[in-house]
C-alpha cells in the first residue's frame, strides 16, 4: 500500500521496528476503519433485514455491532502484539502451529473477499439499473451487468491498483454522504410529520419463525454490514504509536458506524413500509424518495451506492488475488497461481482464478431460488464468523506467549464471549439460508482439493513437504505494489 512519506515521524514508546514508514495518524486510521466498514451491506441489505424482523430492523444491527465490538477487542490485543500484515492466518499459526489449519483460515479469508465482491457486483448492477431507469427486476439483465462489472474489476486489478490510505478519505466521504443523506432526510421528514415511528418497535417475523430466530437470522445478514474492521490490522506497521492509537480509533470507528447503521435502519422503517422496503436491492433510494419526494433521488442515490459498492468489490478482489498469489508462492497452492505478468507485474493467473470463482458464484446464486445479495452477503458473514471464532480462541492461547513490549490487553471474558457467540452464529439454528452453507462448503472444498493436489505434486515431483514457510509473508509486499 503506497502512502505519503512523513519524514518527520520518530519512533515512540510501544512501537515495534518496521521497514515501513509510520505515516498513519489517528484521523487517517479512523477514516480508513470507517471507510472499510461502510459500503455494500447497509446500502443493499437494510430492506432484507427488515423483512426478517419487521419494523425493529435496528435490533439486528445492534446485535451485529456488539459481536463486532467484542471481536475487535481480540484483534486489538493481537495486532498490537504481532503487528504484521498476515492478520488472522498469522494469529492462527502462532496459536496452533498447524500449517493446514493456517492455510484453511487464509483461504477462508480469501473466499470471504470473493463472496463480498460478488455481493457488491450484484448490488452495483441493481443500482445501475435503477439509476439509468432500466428494469431492475429483470434477473437476466442484472446478472449480465453484474458479470460485466466483475470483468471490469478484473481488468482494473490486472492493470494494477496503486492504493493509498489518503485516497480512502475521498472514498469514505462519498460512502458516508449517502448514509448521512438518508439520516438528514429522515430528520427532515420526521419534523414534518411524515415519519411513522410506531413501526420501529413492531416485530413482524417472516413465516412461522419465533422472535429469537428471526433476530438471529436478521443478525446473520446485518453482520455483513459490520465486517471490514478486521482489515485494519494490515495497517499496524504503518501506524504511528499503534499501541496507543489503534485501540481508540478502532473502537471509535466501530462505534460511529454502529450509530449510523441504527439511525439508517430506524428512519428507513419509519419512512417506508417494511413490505416495500424489502423488495429489490436499493432500499435506501426508496427511503430518500419517500422522505423528500421532490429530491432528484434517482439521479443521486443509485450512483452514490454504485460508487460505494464498486470500491468494496475492487478492494476485496485485490485482496483475494494477492492472498492466492501469496499461498502459491509458499507452495501450498499450485505454483501456476503464483505467476506474475511481466509487463503489468500483477498476479494475472490468481486474478483469473478468483474472477472465475466470482463468476461461478454470481451465476449459481442468480439461477437459484435465493436472493443473490442476501445469499452471498450472508455467506461472507458466515465465513468471517468462523474466522472470528478462531481469532477469539487464539487470543487466549497466545496469552502463553508473553512479549517484553507494551501492547493492548483485552479483558479475558470478552474473547470467551466472542468465541461462543461467533460460533453460535455459524450454526444452522440461527435460521441461515441453507444456500450459504452450500456456497461456503464448495469454496472450502476447492481449497482442500488444491492443497491436496499441491501436496501430491510436492511429494512426487519435488520430494518435499507442503507447509507455509513464512505465514507472516502471506500478504506479500511484492504482490501489492501495484
Amino acid at each position: 500500500m503506497s502512502t505519503t512519506v512523513d519524514q518527520g515521524h520518530h519512533p515512540v514508546a510501544g512501537e515495534e521496528k518496521t521497514e515501513l514508514k509510520r505515516v498513519i495518524g489517528p484521523k487517517l486510521l479512523l477514516l480508513f476503519i470507517v471507510g472499510d466498514i461502510l459500503g455494500t451491506g447497509v446500502y443493499s441489505l437494510t430492506g432484507k433485514v427488515a423483512s426478517e424482523v419487521g419494523g425493529a430492523a435496528w435490533v439486528p444491527f445492534i446485535v451485529a455491532f456488539a459481536i463486532a465490538l467484542v471481536t475487535a477487542f481480540s484483534y486489538l490485543e493481537l495486532v498490537t502484539k504481532y503487528p504484521k500484515a498476515a492478520g488472522a492466518a498469522l494469529y492462527t499459526h502462532k496459536a496452533f502451529g498447524i500449517h493446514f489449519v493456517t492455510f484453511l483460515v487464509a483461504f477462508t479469508v480469501m473466499c470471504s473477499g470473493i463472496t463480498s465482491a460478488s455481493t457488491a457486483s450484484n448490488a452495483f448492477a441493481a443500482n445501475l439499473a435503477d439509476g439509468f431507469g432500466l428494469d431492475s427486476d429483470n434477473s437476466t439483465l442484472v446478472l449480465v451487468i453484474a458479470l460485466a462489472f466483475m470483468l471490469l474489476v478484473a481488468a482494473v486489478n490486472f492493470r494494477g491498483v496503486g492504493e493509498s490510505v489518503r485516497a480512502n478519505v475521498v472514498l469514505t466521504t462519498v460512502e458516508l454522504s449517502g448514509l448521512l443523506l438518508v439520516i438528514l432526510v429522515g430528520v427532515y421528514a420526521a419534523s414534518g410529520g411524515k415519519a411513522d415511528f410506531s413501526r420501529v418497535t413492531v416485530f413482524d417475523t417472516s413465516g412461522d419463525k419465533s422472535v429469537f430466530l428471526a433476530i438471529t437470522a436478521a443478525t446473520s445478514l446485518a453482520f455483513f454490514a459490520m465486517v471490514g474492521f478486521e482489515d485494519a490490522v494490515n495497517m499496524a506497521e504503518e501506524t504511528q504509536d499503534p499501541v496507543r492509537i489503534f485501540p481508540k480509533m478502532m473502537l471509535t470507528g466501530i462505534g460511529i458506524t454502529g450509530v449510523i447503521y441504527v439511525l439508517v435502519a430506524v428512519f428507513s422503517v419509519a419512512l417506508v413500509p417494511v413490505g416495500e422496503l424489502g423488495e429489490g436491492d436499493t432500499p435506501l433510494t426508496k427511503v430518500v424518495s419517500a422522505g423528500l419526494p421532490d429530491f432528484p433521488v434517482d439521479s443521486v442515490m443509485p450512483f452514490i451506492a454504485m460508487f460505494a459498492v464498486a470500491n468494496s468489490a475492487l478492494i476485496n478482489m485485490l485482496m483475494a488475488s494477492r492472498l492466492i498469489y501469496g499461498m502459491a508462492r509458499q507452495d501450498v497452492l499450485p505454483p501456476v497461481l503464483g505467476r506474475v505478468h511481466r509487463g503489468r507485474q500483477t498476479p494475472w493467473v490468481a486474478i483469473i482464478f478468483t474472477t472465475t470463482i466470482a463468476f461461478g458464484l454470481i451465476y449459481f446464486v442468480s439461477t437459484s431460488d435465493s436472493d443473490v445479495v442476501p445469499a452471498l452477503g450472508g455467506t461472507t458473514a458466515l465465513l468471517l464468523l468462523g474466522v472470528f471464532t478462531i481469532v477469539n480462541i487464539a487470543v487466549l492461547v497466545l496469552r502463553r506467549d508473553p512479549i517484553d513490549r507494551k501492547h493492548f490487553t483485552t479483558p479475558t471474558v470478552l474473547p470467551v464471549v466472542g468465541a461462543v457467540v461467533c460460533f453460535f452464529f455459524t450454526l444452522p439454528v440461527t435460521g441461515r439460508d441453507p444456500i450459504q452453507y452450500t456456497i461456503a462448503g464448495y469454496l472450502l472444498g476447492i481449497g482442500v482439493l488444491l492443497w491436496a493436489l499441491t501436496w501430491i505434486a510436492n511429494r512426487a515431483l519435488r520430494g518435499k513437504k507442503t507447509y507455509l514457510r513464512d505465514p507472516e509473508e502471506l500478504a506479500s509486499e511484492d504482490a501489492t505494489k501495484n
